[in-house]
């Protein structure tokens, strides 16, 4: 197999990061412990699934030896052996070079999640609304956090907008591939014709930036304090809770009322800020580099439309992967593992692909 010297690297390295886990020294200082614990992680799955390949790589090899034998039994024994490792060293082999890919630098970091309404009026309203609900069930099911930094309510019930910071084990990861204009059709509430009326919504999912990736000069800022508007209790409309940040060399403004403390308002309204300038810079480089590698490591273009939600058909069709399931009504309970996974599966396949151009 190709990459052993590597893997045998990356198992040296597992085994010295294990021992250092151990040290006091280390224990003691947290921030060099969180450190070691992330390698230690980011090493485990392809450690594991190595020692797996080198176990049935060596079962594989005494069977192979017993075909051999004098003894009929034996050989028939080793015949069986043979058949069920071949493949099972083959699905090894694809799920570590997977894991050899270069990391996605991001795919550790907590997210923020933001969902605009676009075309369509009430209806686009009512569906963000909606999807906002779906990808806050998914996160319930990884066990995620989500905490809103900013929501508009619509006259119908629905969000013209939603800022939601997601935290949790890899939520990058997952959720990376959701950026982009998504599509329903279905006939609205207020249609009396029956007709099938398409609408549209923006998600755009961005790494949380930490203050050592994104340096913010505080003259850069100006900062307003207003009253909260909306659900809230007694606090709303009577005190200066309410915070707008606005980044003067490049018009940002981020707004968040959510909290009934300023200082907590302004902590959030600052964390959005600092993801959506990296995100501007990461967008920067992406088209530095190119169409075809944009496109490889799956930043989702705002501009394109990658999903339609079609109601009447029960369907859901990702238009980047040709995926379609008739199962929209569980997925917009959440049930988004499928799809992710699909999503997953072609951008690494693109990925090997260009490593095997490239090689």
């Amino acid at each position: 197999m190709q990459y052993i010297d590597r893997l045998d690297e990356a198992e040296a390295r597992y085994e010295e990061v294990n021992a250092r886990m151990a040290d006091p020294a280390v224990i003691s200082d947290s921030d060099q412990y969180r450190k070691i614990s992330r390698t230690h992680s980011e090493l485990s799955e392809l450690v594991m699934k190595y020692r797996e390949w080198k176990k049935a790589n060596r079962e594989l090899r005494e069977a192979r030896v017993m075909l051999n034998e004098a003894d009929a039994e034996l050989r028939q024994m080793a015949q069986l052996e043979v058949v069920r490792l071949e493949p099972e060293l083959a699905a090894f082999e694809r799920d570590l070079e997977v894991l050899l890919l270069p990391k996605d630098p991001h795919d550790e970091k907590n997210v923020i999640l933001e969902i605009r309404k676009g075309a369509g009026g009430d209806e686009a309203s009512l569906f963000a609304g909606e999807v906002f609900r779906m990808y806050t069930r998914y996160a319930e099911e990884q066990g995620w956090k989500v905490e809103i930094t900013s929501l508009s309510e619509s006259s119908v019930g629905g969000l013209s907008e939603v800022i939601a910071m997601i935290s949790g084990n890899k939520v990058y990861s997952r959720l990376k591939y959701e950026s982009g204009v998504h599509r329903v059709q279905r006939v609205p509430a207020t249609e009396t014709q029956g007709r099938v009326h398409t609408s549209t919504i923006t998600v755009v999912v961005m790494p949380e930036a930490d203050e050592v990736d994104v340096q913010i000069d505080a003259k850069d800022l100006r900062i307003d304090t207003f009253c909260s508007s909306g659900p809230g209790g007694q606090s709303v409309n009577t005190t200066y809770s309410a915070v707008r940040i606005t980044h003067l060399p490049t018009n940002t403004v981020v707004s968040c009322q959510d909290e009934k403390s300023q200082i907590k308002n302004r902590s959030k309204a600052m964390q959005v800020l600092r993801s959506r300038l990296y995100q501007m810079e990461l967008e920067k480089q992406l088209a530095q580099i190119g169409a075809e590698r944009k496109s490889m490591v799956g930043t989702g273009d705002r501009s394109e439309k990658i999903r339609t939600y079609n109601f009447p058909q029960n369907r859901v069709t990702d238009h980047r992967i040709g995926l379609t399931l008739h199962q929209l009504d569980l997925v917009m309970e959440g049930r988004l593992q499928v799809i992710i996974d699909a999503l997953t599966s072609y951008y690494q396949s693109e990925l090997l692909r260009g490593q095997g151009r490239a090689a």
